[in-house]
Order: C-alpha cells, then sequence, then structure tokens
C-alpha cells in the first residue's frame, strides 16, 4: 500500500506538472513541483565540544585561531610581500640604491652603492660591525702580487673607504673587496663573512639594474650588469677575464699578457693560441703545473660563449617593417667554447627564419619550432617539425660565488649617440637546442634563435641601433654590433606588395575561383613567354600556364 501510495502521489504530480502553469514552471526551475525546497547540512563535532560547560574553552580556541593567529599569519605575509621589491631585495635597500644613482657611475661605484644596503646591516649587526674590520683593511691594503693594493681597487676606491664611518657599511665594503681581490683573511668567522657577500650582494645589482632601467642611460645599465659578472666570478674591476680559470692567479696573468702589456687578454684569445705557445707562457717555476694548466684548458674548453652569427629584423607574416608595427629582433648565434677546434661552418639554412603556416598551430602557440632543413625544385623551404623542449644551459663556473648559478643572457639595443637605451633588455635563460651531447662536454654547435619583439619607430627610416648580448656570469664574453632597422612607409610597403602579386590568375585557379565568388570579372588565362621561334610561341600559346603556389611560409630578410 505504501508503494501504491507513493506512486499515486508521483503521478499525481506529474499530472499537475502537465496541465499547472505554475507548477510546471515550479519544476523547470527548481526540479521539483512545489517550488524551491530546504535542506540543511549537519557537521559532525566531538562531544567535548557540544557538552555543556565546555563553551567558555571552545569560544577561547575560535578566538585564538581566527582573532589572533589568522590575522598574524596574513598581515605577515602582506607586510614580506610590501617589504621587498620583486627583485628580492629590502625596500629599504632599494631606495638607499636610488640615492646612490649617478649617470656616469662605474663598476667601483656600483660596489660602493651597494654597501649601503640595509641587508647589510642585519648580516653585522651589534658587535659583528667593528669585528675584525681593522684586519680586513689591513688584508686589503697590504700590497699585491700584481697590483699596489692586495684587494686590486685604486686610490680612489681605498680613500672612498677610507671616509666611510666605522659600522656595518664600512665593513661590507671592505668584505667586499676582500671577496673580489681573493684575499687570504686567515681568520674562520672573517672567510664565512667574506664568501656571504657575494650573494647578498648580487640581488642587490639587479635591484640597481632595474633602477638604471629607469633612467635609460647606458652607461650605469651596462655598468650593472659587469658588476654581475665580477660579484660571480669573484674578480675586480678592470682586472684580467683570466682570472675566470683555476689557479691563475694575478701574478700568472701578468706572465701571459705580459710586464707591460696595458690590455688585458680574453679568455677566448688566450685559447685561440696554438697550444706551444700557451703552454710557454703559462707553465714553468713559479707558474702553473701541468697538471694545474691541463685543468684550466679543460674548464676553457667548457665555457658558454655565445657567438653571434646574424642579427636582423622582420615582422611575423610580412616581407616589409612599417610604422608602429610588432617588429622582432632576431639573434641567431652558436655556443663556442674558447679553444675549440674542427668547428663546422655555419649553414645559411639556419641563418634563415621561416615564419610557421597559418594552419599549424602547434608552430604559433610555441608547442614545437619549424626547422628548415632544405630547398625543393622551386626554392620553396623544406621544413622539419621539431618538438619544442626547453634547454636549460649548464650552472656558471663560478667557485668562490657560495650559491649555484644559472647563467643569463641579456639583449637590449641603445642609442650610441644619444648615450640612451632604445629596446630595453630581453632575458634569455633557456634555448631551444643543445649546447652539449648527452656527455655534457661535447660541443653541438647547434644554431640558437633568440627572438625579442618591440614596437617599430612611428616614421620611416633607417635607424641603427647598438645591439648589446651581455652575460651576466662570465667576464668578456658579450658582444657588441650595430644592427639597422629600415622602416618602409606603409604606402610603398603596399605598393610594392601589389606589384609581387600576380596579376591575372587562371580563371580555373583557386585565385580565378575565390575572385568569382567575390563577384568579380572573370579572368582569363595566363600565356607564357615569347619564345624565339615561331612554333615555340603558338605551341605555347596552346597550353595553359603552370605557375606554382606563392610561398608564404617565409619571405626574404631586410
Amino acid at each position: 500500500m505504501e508503494d501504491l501510495n507513493s506512486r499515486y502521489v508521483e503521478i499525481s504530480k506529474a499530472y499537475q506538472a502537465l496541465t499547472d502553469e505554475e507548477v510546471r514552471n515550479n519544476y523547470i526551475q527548481y526540479g521539483h513541483p512545489d517550488g524551491r525546497q530546504g535542506y540543511s547540512i549537519a557537521i559532525a563535532l566531538p562531544k567535548a565540544m557540544v557538552t555543556g560547560g565546555n563553551g567558555k574553552y571552545v569560544i577561547l580556541v575560535y578566538f585564538l585561531l581566527f582573532g589572533v593567529l589568522l590575522p598574524y599569519l596574513v598581515g605577515s605575509w602582506w607586510y614580506g610581500i610590501q617589504r621587498r621589491s620583486k627583485e628580492g631585495v629590502l625596500m629599504e635597500s632599494a631606495n638607499r640604491l636610488f640615492r646612490q644613482y649617478e649617470d656616469t657611475i662605474d663598476e667601483s661605484g656600483i660596489l660602493h652603492a651597494l654597501s649601503t644596503a640595509k641587508e647589510f646591516e642585519e648580516a653585522f649587526r651589534g658587535d659583528q660591525a667593528d669585528a675584525g674590520l681593522s684586519k680586513v683593511e689591513s688584508r686589503i691594503l697590504d700590497p699585491g702580487d700584481a697590483s699596489p693594493l692586495a684587494a686590486s681597487f685604486s686610490a680612489k676606491d681605498r680613500e672612498k673607504l677610507r671616509d666611510l664611518e666605522s659600522g656595518p657599511r664600512r665593513k661590507a665594503l671592505a668584505l667586499l673587496w676582500a671577496y673580489l681581490g681573493r684575499v687570504e683573511l686567515d681568520d674562520d668567522a672573517l672567510t664565512k663573512a667574506q664568501f656571504e657577500v657575494g650573494p647578498i650582494a648580487y640581488p642587490l645589482t639587479k635591484s640597481f639594474t632595474a633602477i638604471s632601467l629607469a633612467y635609460g642611460n647606458t652607461v650605469p645599465i651596462l655598468a650593472s650588469y659587469y658588476t654581475s659578472q665580477l660579484l660571480i666570478q669573484a674578480i675586480p674591476p678592470k682586472a684580467s677575464p683570466l682570472l675566470q680559470l683555476p689557479y691563475f692567479t694575478p701574478a700568472i696573468v701578468r706572465a701571459v699578457e705580459g710586464e707591460d702589456s696595458r690590455t688585458r687578454m680574453s679568455v677566448q684569445a688566450f685559447m685561440d693560441q696554438p697550444d706551444a705557445r700557451r703552454r710557454r707562457l703559462a707553465v714553468g717555476p713559479n707558474l702553473l703545473s701541468e697538471d694545474q694548466y691541463q685543468t684550466a684548458v679543460a674548464v676553457a674548453k667548457q665555457l658558454p660563449y655565445f657567438r653571434v652569427a646574424k642579427a636582423f629584423f622582420k615582422v611575423a607574416g610580412e616581407r616589409f617593417i612599417i610604422p608602429s608595427s610588432l617588429v622582432t629582433l632576431v639573434v641567431k648565434g652558436r655556443f663556442v667554447p674558447p679553444g675549440s677546434e674542427n668547428v663546422p661552418a655555419v649553414d645559411e639554412l639556419d641563418l634563415e627564419d621561416v615564419d610557421p603556416a597559418e594552419d599549424d598551430l602547434d608552430a604559433i602557440l610555441g608547442r614545437k619550432t619549424k626547422r628548415q632543413i632544405g630547398k625543393d625544385e622551386n626554392g620553396r623551404p623544406i621544413l622539419a617539425s621539431e618538438s619544442k623542449e626547453p634547454v636549460v644551459p649548464p650552472l656558471a663556473f663560478a667557485p668562490y660565488f657560495a650559491r649555484d648559478h644559472s647563467p643569463r643572457w641579456n639583449v637590449f639595443l641603445t642609442d650610441s649617440k644619444q648615450g640612451k637605451m632604445a629596446v630595453p633588455p630581453f632575458t634569455f635563460t633557456q634555448f631551444d637546442r643543445p649546447i652539449f651531447e648527452a656527455d655534457g662536454k661535447t660541443p653541438t654547435y647547434a644554431m640558437q634563435t633568440l627572438k625579442a619583439q618591440f614596437q617599430a619607430p612611428p616614421q620611416a627610416g633607417h635607424y641603427t641601433f647598438v645591439m648589446h648580448v651581455v652575460c651576466d656570469s662570465y667576464v668578456g664574453f658579450d658582444t657588441k654590433m650595430e644592427v639597422t632597422l629600415v622602416v618602409d612607409d606603409a604606402s610603398k610597403a603596399a605598393q610594392m606588395a601589389d606589384e609581387d602579386q600576380i596579376s591575372e590568375p587562371d580563371e580555373d585557379s583557386l585565385q580565378g575561383i575565390m575572385n568569382a565568388a567575390k563577384g568579380g570579372a572573370p579572368l582569363k588565362k595566363k600565356k607564357r613567354d615569347e619564345e624565339d621561334s615561331d612554333e615555340d610561341e603558338s605551341a605555347t600559346e596552346s597550353e595553359a600556364d603552370d605557375t606554382s603556389d606563392t610561398n608564404t611560409d617565409t619571405e626574404p630578410e631586410n
């Protein structure tokens, strides 16, 4: 009977839903003929929380959780965000660096500015500010093996140090010079502090770079990048890049470069010399041993030197660059470590940048790349798809920097006439093709492609920029070259594009069909060019012209 009654009720509700307009609307909106239905949610709580007499303890727990602990955690998180900049430095330190900025500042000036950071005050607070300061200063002011001072800093920098009052800033600056000069302090606590200042100062240089970019002057921007190189490699300003190699000391560098040499020898220049000459300069009494020399050469052959092969501008899918268009700076280059032998020649096909087809969604979204492997008989490119798995370069060889660091390459354009930045830096930490083979030692010499987009100038003309490719981890591995951006007038570019199009396609071709579909006049069939003989001419006129499709994958590079 209960089952029959329930079925009868359901049938009655269904009948009402079919005959009564209000009931039917309730069923459509709420899923029930009686309208919105109420519901309840129950939460199972421990018996101790609902037992009489424990209410005050429950209220106390809730007050501590939601009234004290939660506001404290939210406030700490918010204050931590507001307390530091996006570079990871304290906002107060960034403000102090801002006040130290100068348009003509160099690496030594930046090091002097970094010592003002609050991070050093927190690291050397209290008695630690003066502990061992006199010993550090005496060591860095001692005569050096190849320089007047052991820390290899100038008399002007020495006066700046002496003008500072005793305290955290003076100790931080003294330890910075001791770190860059690789001065032995013979004290465990001071040596630990000496190696701590490098990782503290590195993010401060990034903050100073951001300040320099806001002003847009070329000299401070480059100086901030060079300071980053010095901190990672522990090399004083204007010192020899050969100090990046293991076992190389200022005395050995002086023997390699020459006693009276005023120019610094780069690692590339040293490794480009014949092995016999390198041995004659670096190996011998009071110089490197044979094992030390072999270690230094092996390290040099693993350093990732990015050698630029070509740089040009383009607009994706277009042959011309018009005013205010979105321009892509394409930089082609290979990683060729210093001292590499049997380096293969550059393949001209690798220097071309082919745009993806309009229907190739994976290539447009960056899920894969297209690499040109050849050309067909009509001159059109033959492309091969490659999965786009980012390649991370090996960690920087920096034995004195107390952190693992992945190298970064910064590409930006400057105006040499005005000394201003023209296009902000683009930072690259990953690449599209392997740098070394599976063994991690053999270079692949694969062509890498770096791309940076910016807006073209609003007026047509020729714009000459200086392109800088700066690595933040190695000294002397930078590239500086002139590049010219040609901006054509929009009307001229449109006229030249119209002239390049096929004027009279076949009426049975795809373009002819599309023209007819748009309501255009019927198009005549094209004829072949006139031949020398009349017979060839008559034969040509009797045949339809067979034209190849216009290549839309790539365009000539300007």
